[in-house]
């Protein structure tokens, strides 16, 4: 099999799949080379048909920010993809419900979401970053994997939506005005996790590659690393990893994730 038939044929089979809780298996072992290269190709294409399902993409979210999570997985980098309209919800009064119909092994992530007010370049700094952002909120990302067992490599979770279900996001707080102080409490911050039987976790923004803006960095420059990756454009939302062990999760639960240290209101969600 060549690369453009593998990429056409796993393009179509990821669409397929798409909304639905069917797992297969992993690309990187059905004896085809298959690499981040390959992937990324994939990201595009499948980025294409979804449009004309009229899905729009509405930013980006990076995967495995977090190190204390590679291990595990065999990861040895981050990895991100598209969100989408249909994918992304916004909480009212830090409250959101989502039902978990269609989507296999969910776990759940408390992120930070940054807003694009202009489009970053490869080679900025951390202070160039930060004036491309106008404001930043408490995230919760869904995640689920069309692989059985959380068992996959960095190119299959890559291609596979960057294993992406959902995101809501939180309330918003503008960081537009003294940007040296909201810069230092984005990389200084904690968040807590916890659900309604009591299972908390605790992270902190450090965690994500050193900060969300180093995050937001890593992004910029893997996407100028491949011609084939878009590059992020002012208006979208990039989700920066997850800040806590990406914990399991079921129907009936409720979590909530509490950030201290940057200004952000909690945000809580149950799941159906």
């Amino acid at each position: 099999m060549n690369e453009a038939v593998s990429v056409e044929q796993i393009s179509a089979e990821l669409i397929a799949l798409l909304g639905s809780d069917q797992q297969v298996e992993p690309f990187s072992r059905r004896g085809v080379p298959f690499d981040l290269a390959t992937a990324y190709q994939i990201v595009s294409r499948v980025g294409e048909l979804r449009r004309t399902l009229g899905q729009k993409p509405v930013g980006r979210k990076i995967g495995f920010t977090n190190r204390s999570i590679w291990g595990p997985h065999g990861i040895s980098a981050p990895i991100w993809n598209y969100v989408f309209d249909t994918t992304v919800s916004n909480a009212v009064a830090g409250q959101s419900r989502i039902r978990l119909i269609g989507m296999p092994e969910p776990r759940i992530e408390p992120e930070l979401v940054l807003h694009l007010a202009q489009a970053p370049e490869a080679g900025m700094t951390a202070h160039d970053l930060i004036e491309c952002i106008d404001w930043v909120a408490p995230g919760f990302e869904v995640v689920c994997p069309i692989f059985p067992n959380w068992d996959f490599s960095a190119a299959d979770a890559a291609a596979a939506f960057g294993v992406h279900s959902a995101l809501v996001v939180g309330g918003r707080l503008d960081i537009s005005s003294a940007r040296a102080d909201h810069a230092a409490a984005m990389s200084m911050f904690s968040v807590e996790l916890r659900n309604n039987a009591g299972i908390c976790r605790r992270g902190q923004a450090r965690d994500v590659l050193g900060g969300p803006v180093e995050a937001l960095k890593f992004l910029v420059e893997e996407l100028a690393r491949y011609p084939v990756c878009d590059p992020l454009r002012a208006g979208e939302l990039v989700t920066t990893g997850t800040l806590t062990e990406a914990m399991p999760v079921r129907a009936g639960e409720a979590w909530a994730a509490h950030f201290d240290g940057i200004g952000l209101g909690p945000l809580h969600l149950a799941f159906d």
